[in-house]
């Protein structure tokens, strides 16, 4: 395993090195971790997780900050080691295994680090040239699949954040990765730069990749995953498609801006398939297109005059927080700084 860390107090990050082995061929799933359990002192940070990613899929590992995403993607990079359970990559078993645990494997956790005085494109050579191989031919292409061809030379200390995140994928790519995990990676990018994003991973998975996506927002993710596992205070609390996912999911909620808030909650209560409640900014609605429609036509007939209605949160957001209600808890200690390297990392093998 080879390693590398910076002099400056902003680092490359740390890139751990390991050559490909014979002994992955056959249909063994990328991620398999099991009833997977890691305590920070009195705080149970991950408690029995299932988590199986299998090849070509994208898996979206979701939760609010602190339900213990983070310390599930440092155990999946060996930086965290769990107090029980078992864990595998490409039926690599954790316990076993030592330089070739993270073959094959790239990505990131929080927000990658470079060099700020050199270009995207010297970082990257600096990078290819730790790997070896063929790494250093794939630098154009890298560039081009995260659209940052065109700033390729200028400094990274100009790069905004979600610059530097296209960047961290790019630094991914170069090692080929057939299982590459990312954390928050749409994290300061407009909607254009997530859109070219989720297609560069969409086409990553169509070739065989397996991607492991960490986010606190649903609506990032619900349009790029198949799978989901949905965290909540270090517990799983959903594990299934993104098909499953919706089937489950309940109405669409709406912001209400009504001339006579209490007449319409009051109206509410007579019509089926419509929730409302009063909140401190107005009215929440709950139900699905159609019998909104149908409660809206209604409140005009009985003279109430809509002001203001206002797409709250999709199906599939209401049942995220409906899942992670309530999810806050007291402070744990940084897995990224437990063992070995710091919080910023690149991972990865050249296959």
């Amino acid at each position: 395993m080879g390693q590398i860390r910076a002099e400056e107090s902003l680092s490359i990050g740390t890139v751990l090195n390991a050559r490909s082995n014979p002994v992955l061929a056959g249909p063994t799933l990328p991620i398999a971790a099991r009833q997977v359990t890691k305590r920070y002192g009195e705080t149970l940070a991950v408690d029995d997780v299932d988590l199986i990613v299998a090849a070509g899929q994208i898996h979206g590992l979701l939760g609010p900050n602190g339900a213990g995403k983070t310390t599930v993607l440092a155990m999946l990079f060996g930086l965290v080691e769990p107090d029980s359970g078992s864990l595998s990559l490409f039926g690599r078993d954790r316990e076993s295994v030592d330089v070739e645990w993270l073959d094959g494997v790239a990505g990131f956790i929080e927000t990658p680090r470079f060099y700020p005085y050199l270009s995207a494109r010297k970082n990257l050579e600096h990078l290819a040239r730790l790997d070896g191989g063929q790494a250093p031919r794939l630098i154009g292409g890298a560039l081009d699949q995260v659209g940052l061809s065109s700033v390729a030379d200028q400094k990274v200390r100009g790069y905004s954040l979600g610059m530097r995140q296209r960047l961290g994928i790019a630094a991914s790519l170069l090692r080929s990765p057939r299982l590459l995990i990312v954390d928050e990676p749409a994290n300061g990018l407009d909607p254009a730069g997530a859109r070219d994003l989720w297609i560069s991973l969409r086409s990553l998975a169509e070739n065989g990749t397996a991607v492991l996506l960490s986010s606190h927002d649903m609506a990032v993710v619900e349009d790029v995953c198949d799978s989901i596992t949905v965290l909540r205070a270090g517990r799983s609390v959903f594990d299934g498609t993104l098909a499953k996912m919706r089937a489950e999911a309940p109405e669409s909620a709406y912001r209400l801006h009504t001339s006579d808030d209490q007449a319409t909650v009051s109206h509410a209560a007579d019509i089926s398939g419509v929730n409302v409640e009063r909140t401190a900014d107005g009215l929440l609605v709950r139900a699905d297109r159609d019998d909104l429609d149908g409660f809206v036509i209604a409140l005009g007939r009985a003279g109430i005059a809509v002001r203001g209605l206002q797409l709250e949160a999709t199906p599939l957001e209401s049942l995220f927080f409906r899942l992670t209600e309530g999810s806050a808890r007291q402070p744990r200690p940084n897995p990224g700084r437990s063992r070995r390297v710091g919080r910023q990392l690149l991972i990865g093998s050249q296959q």
